[in-house]
């Protein structure tokens, strides 16, 4: 039984691409099987001897990742035609083989690393962060009511990871969707005091071209979300907001909340 184990092994199939403009192809690795590996885990081992199932030596595959406890979010890719973390994706939960791809939603750098700069500019489009004036002290701020500090801190587990985009069939190449991500950072930043200033501008953003007109609720993102984040719910409550907004924009009244 213990030489059973020893010998066991866990097969890969791995989309690769040499570079933005080539063309992708698939290649097969054999690797030895350790008990709780994880994907990223299997390949760093295959970093580490980059030989395929042939025997061949070949180039190492090239991927992103950084806290590798699904924090940072860079390590997205396809696992088994789903999107997910592959620091959390562990091999004895996946069926084999493990066939691993790039993300589709975003131009592939190399291999399964992406530039997810798509995603990064609908966050500045959006105006995703809390103006802060310089860095001195400001003091405690004011108090948030407890049931909206409640759902803003599950806002706040976004780690820009690109899993929902990936899962939402209205952002593709064809499209100028910002997607589900930025919808919920909105909501996010216009519900913080010092966030609210900027609530003018975020609600034009997303009521413009690629804003949540071209959601079309398939509710994909809530379900691959790897944090849970309620992201449907918070575009329903734009939706809602920017209906309000509009009826105050064409009565002409002077009220922004």
């Amino acid at each position: 039984m213990a030489e059973a184990t020893k010998t066991k092994t866990i097969k890969f199939i791995i989309t690769r691409q040499d570079s933005p403009d080539s063309q992708s192809y698939e290649e097969e690795f054999e690797i030895p099987y350790r008990k709780n590996m994880n994907v990223i885990s299997a390949l760093m081992e295959i970093r580490r001897n980059p030989v395929n199932a042939k025997g061949e030596e070949t180039a190492p595959v090239n991927w992103e990742m950084g806290c590798l406890e699904e924090v940072c979010g860079a390590c997205s890719m396809v696992i088994n035609g789903k999107p997910r973390q592959s620091c959390t994706a562990l091999i004895d939960q996946l069926e084999q083989p493990v066939r691993l791809e790039p993300m589709n939603t975003f131009p592939v750098v190399r291999d399964l690393e992406v530039d997810r700069r798509r995603m990064f500019d609908s966050l500045k489009k959006v105006k995703a962060w809390t103006p802060i004036d310089g860095t001195h002290d400001l003091g405690p701020g004011e108090r948030m009511a407890e049931s909206r500090r409640q759902w803003a801190y599950e806002l706040s587990k976004c780690m820009t990871c690109g899993v929902c985009l990936e899962a939402c069939p209205n952002v593709n190449s064809n499209a100028n969707f910002i997607g589900p991500a930025a919808l919920s950072q909105v909501r996010l930043h216009n519900a913080t005091p010092n966030g609210s200033l900027h609530k003018a501008e975020r609600m034009a953003a997303v009521t413009g071209d690629g804003g949540l007109q071209n959601c079309g609720n398939s509710q994909n993102c809530v379900q691959s979300c790897p944090k849970g984040i309620p992201l449907t719910t918070s575009i329903a409550a734009l939706n809602r907001e920017a209906t309000v907004q509009s009826f105050k924009s064409f009565f002409g009244s002077d009220h922004n909340q």
